[in-house]
């Protein structure tokens, strides 16, 4: 019986300088995408995977973040006295017990690998998951809950993988497949962002990973990588080959990078449209601007 995967990290370190100027003063992890933070949709989809501990990696001025997952207890009481019960419960849904979450602060940008390493000694010796939660993934099964069904059968590091287009390789961790087993594949190298034209596959890593904890005894060692980084890919890659191995899982639905502006605005049409109260007036919109736009050329 393998170790269930309990535990995940949420690197949110990170400055949000492509949402500047909003970034500013709102950590991106709480910019709303239709009406949930950012992080709140990672949030879910770890819940429903079943992990129990949320460990995040914060920095210097996301002290909103630590706020948004608190109790309110004046809203909450100002809701129930309006006898707003169901924006109570969606209010309630949000808060983390205590002891469930954990801010960790990485000091220095250091790299991905680093903020991971910034969770090893509440990680300890136990299998664990690495979420981004700039990656949002619509899936009929969340995509974590994918992958810790797969892992039960297959063990060992695993990444969640999406086929890109060759032109867009060299934005991404891309996959050196050994063995394509359909929906799995097993790994025999891992390249970061290769240069154009040098990529060994169109498989790229996304923001989900479940991980050995002996990936964090790699990270102990590592120097600084590609772009002068500590590299996550680069300590994954070290067990390839070993007793654990590394597979990729070509998960079932849709990525948006929401870390960069296009993406966001696309997710937000595409969640806004998921939306039973918000299609019919978005899609009627959309139909509006597009048929202008195609009247204009």
């Amino acid at each position: 019986m393998r170790h269930k995967v309990t535990k995940a990290i949420f690197p949110v370190a990170g400055l949000g300088t492509r949402f500047l100027p909003a970034t500013k003063s709102v950590p991106k992890e709480i910019m709303t995408l239709v009406d949930r933070p950012l992080v709140q949709y990672a949030i879910d989809e770890a819940r429903a995977a079943g992990i129990k501990e949320f460990l995040f990696i914060t920095s210097r001025g996301k002290g909103a973040l630590e706020d948004y997952f608190d109790h309110a207890p004046q809203l909450e009481q100002e809701l129930l006295r309006k006898g707003k019960d169901e924006l109570l419960e969606i209010l309630k849904s949000t808060n983390m017990d205590s002891g469930e979450v954990a801010y960790m602060r990485q000091h220095k940008a250091l790299g991905l690998g680093h903020a991971v390493w910034c969770a090893r000694h509440l990680i300890g010796d136990e299998p664990f998951a690495v979420m981004l939660p700039d990656d949002v993934i619509a899936a009929e099964k969340p995509c974590l809950q994918q992958m810790i069904e797969a892992y039960q059968e297959t063990g060992g590091n695993m990444v969640a993988t999406m086929e890109v287009p060759a032109d867009k390789a060299s934005s991404y961790g891309i996959l050196d497949v050994q063995e394509d087993m359909g929906s799995i594949v097993s790994v025999k190298g891992m390249v970061e962002k290769p240069e154009k034209g040098t990529a060994p596959s169109n498989l790229a890593v996304i923001g989900r990973y479940i991980l050995s904890p002996q990936v964090l005894k790699n990270l102990n060692k590592m120097k600084a990588g590609a772009g002068g980084e500590i590299q996550l890919t680069d300590a994954i890659a070290q067990e390839i080959g070993g007793k654990e191995g590394v597979y990729g899982m070509r998960f079932r639905g849709q990525r948006f990078d929401c870390g960069s502006k296009a993406g966001f605005l696309q997710a937000t049409v595409a969640f806004g449209l998921a939306r039973d109260e918000l299609k019919d007036d978005l899609r009627r919109f959309l139909h509006e601007v597009l048929s202008v736009d195609k009247a204009a050329e």
